[in-house]
């Protein structure tokens, strides 16, 4: 059951991208580093969005550790490597988090090398 609500969230998120002008290169693009669930572009950006659906917005916002913030961005840097044709002149990694209502939140930047 998780499991379908998760894949309808990356599903509504995707369509929230593309409203915003970003076109799908990946979804939940394995590596031997992890997955990301979701990779979009424009002209100036490339995005790595992390999507987490929970009970509500709150829940979502503290859902990732930073184990798993760590592992994506390693995963990210394997696919930037092993997609050079990806690249934009401006890169990030993203949280978009979605409740149960509906409600999309984006994080812009939430996940960055410190």
């Amino acid at each position: 059951m998780a499991y379908k609500a998760g894949l309808e969230a990356e599903k509504d998120v995707i369509l929230f991208l593309e409203k915003l002008g970003y076109k799908l290169l990946a979804h939940r693009y394995r590596t031997i580093l992890g997955e990301i669930d979701l990779l979009v572009a424009n002209d100036e950006w490339l995005l790595a969005i992390e999507v987490k659906h929970r009970r509500s917005l709150y829940e979502g916002a503290y859902a990732l550790s930073k184990k798993q913030a760590r592992r994506l961005l390693a995963a990210f840097d394997y696919i930037i490597q092993l997609k050079p044709e990806w690249l934009r002149p401006n890169i990030r990694f993203d949280v978009i988090i979605t409740d149960w209502s509906g409600q999309i939140e984006h994080i812009k930047d939430a996940i960055r090398l410190s």
